[in-house]
């Protein structure tokens, strides 16, 4: 038994679409699923919350397999309703506008095959997941997950606090992305909201600590993105190198480097050659804590929740079962 979860409106419909082509291919095989179709920004999570439920009262050795259509921000939604990673066995098919986990795991384009790999999968791939934990919550919240209450989120792909939070922010609410993902230019709305932000964007000083090391003062911070994969963004490669796999996560650390400069350095990102600019700069850690002179917008795959001034990521290691 699946348990099938479809984000329809995910890249402006076309995860309805997808699961057209899916649904035959299940019929034919006589696989037995119950499927769901989400209706709202954090129904996701509730579908899951509620299957999750039936592991209570189901034998010790009873895994839930769980398949999800949708992107990025989907997975995101369904990791946050997940009662019990070890007994839970999850399957992706992207159908979202940045699919950069997807990229990273270099998933085929054909979701039939995807579909395929996932239903004769034996043994899943332990992966690494993230997570977030909010020390301080600032009062304001974004308008898509106004109702978010959770004082820690987890991630699959990537967190990030400061400009590329405010990027996927804006992105969230942006009707002009719709239209975008509609002729197959998604990724144009992040490039031109990214040069929206960074004009507007004000000084910033941060402290970041890496384990137990020294911390370190960013006297003109912008961004940090903590990464589990390599990519996000719809294809920014901040963290060539990363892997789900190491147990560490990857950081990617943009501070005390003049504006004009960042505009030369973010094409280069899509090829992981930002590091060659001074001010841009790499680490590895179990557990990064981030304080900012004033809250900032704060991402989890792409979803933005709420600004903090304060936050703590730390590594969890193997928690995700990947059918792959």
């Amino acid at each position: 038994m699946y348990y099938i979860i479809v984000n329809p409106a995910s890249k402006s419909g076309k995860g309805q679409k997808i699961w057209s082509i899916l649904e035959p291919v299940l019929i034919e095989k006589k696989i037995e699923y119950k499927l769901y179709f989400s209706k709202e920004i954090g129904h996701v999570s509730r579908l899951v919350r509620e299957i999750s439920a039936s592991l209570a009262n189901s034998a010790p050795d009873f895994i839930l397999k769980l398949i999800i259509l949708g992107g990025d921000g989907t997975l995101n939604e369904a990791l946050q309703g997940i009662s019990d990673f070890e007994r839970v066995h999850l399957g992706y098919i992207p159908t979202g506008s940045s699919n950069d986990l997807a990229r990273d795991l270099c998933l085929p384009k054909d979701p039939v095959k995807i579909l395929e790999a996932i239903l004769s999968c034996r043994t899943p791939s332990a992966l690494d997941l993230g997570q977030l934990t909010y020390n301080k919550s600032s009062k304001e919240f974004s308008r898509q997950h106004s109702d978010e209450t959770s004082s820690s989120r987890l991630f699959a792909v990537s967190c990030g606090i400061g400009f590329d939070a405010a990027v996927c922010e804006e992105a969230l609410a942006s009707k002009f992305k719709n239209i975008l993902n509609k002729i197959g230019l998604g990724k144009l709305t992040y490039l031109s909201i990214a040069l929206k932000q960074l004009i507007k964007a004000k000084k910033i000083t941060c402290k970041v600590t890496f384990d137990d090391a020294p911390p370190i003062y960013l006297p003109k911070f912008l961004f940090v993105a903590c990464m589990i994969h390599q990519f996000e963004g719809g294809g920014f490669k901040f963290c060539p190198g990363a892997s789900a796999y190491d147990r560490l996560t990857d950081i990617c650390v943009v501070g005390n480097i003049p504006k004009w400069l960042i505009l030369m350095a973010l094409p280069t990102a899509f090829f992981g050659k930002h590091y060659f600019f001074r001010g841009i700069d790499h680490y590895t850690a179990h557990r990064i804590h981030l304080e900012t002179s004033a809250p900032l917008w704060v991402h989890t795959d792409g979803e933005v929740t709420r600004k903090s001034s304060s936050i703590t990521i730390t590594n969890a290691e193997h928690k995700l079962y990947f059918l792959l």
